[in-house]
């Protein structure tokens, strides 16, 4: 069972939903990215980025024997970089309202999520945070079955995650209320 808890929670990695819905909001709503390099670094800052905090945290000096721990700051240190970079790059091109809408979902949602676990030590899922922003973020365009399917595979990582030990079910309700009422928040002032 070890096993298939890993691997859902691999495939539930914020970065790797991240890249999804990008992917699936690319193919959907072309307006939202004007050009194939505007979608490509938003790909890149939002789902690559993070995501290669993962196998570079058993060779990064300062994190590498500190085990799940050093491997979660880092990979939220990674996230919250690659959103900044989102950000600055979306400041010198012809960046979409929608584009900036995504950005600032994940930082905001990024942000939080470090300052109540590293600030507060109010231990939040970043898990949970990067389960529930893509999935309302799909709603928020209109792709529906996307969505769905998403949910699912997020009902499926909170149970591996409690499974595992790894959250609690208020950690991972409080991760992902933190994406969706900024969510709100956003698309309200939008």
């Amino acid at each position: 069972m070890e096993k298939i808890y890993k691997i859902v929670r691999i495939l539930t990695l914020a970065p790797v939903l991240a890249g999804f819905s990008i992917l699936c909001i690319a193919l959907a709503c072309p307006d939202v990215f004007p050009t194939v390099w505007h979608f490509a670094y938003m790909l890149f800052f939002l789902g690559i980025m993070p995501l290669a905090a993962y196998p570079l945290q058993p060779v990064t000096p300062h994190f590498k024997n500190k085990g799940r721990d050093g491997q979660r700051t880092l990979a939220m240190l990674f996230a919250v970089a690659g959103y900044i970079f989102c950000l600055i790059t979306n400041l010198f091109t012809s960046a979409t309202g929608d584009m900036w809408l995504i950005c600032l979902e994940y930082f905001l949602s990024g942000l939080l999520i470090l300052i109540f676990n590293k600030g507060f030590h109010i231990k939040l899922s970043a898990h949970g945070c990067g389960s529930a922003g893509p999935i309302f973020l799909l709603l928020y365009f209109g792709l529906y079955i996307p969505a769905a399917l998403m949910a699912c595979l997020t009902v499926f990582a909170y149970w591996a995650s409690v499974k595992a030990k790894h959250h609690t079910v208020p950690q991972l309700l409080g991760g992902s209320a933190v994406s969706v009422v900024l969510l709100f928040c956003l698309v309200f002032l939008f």
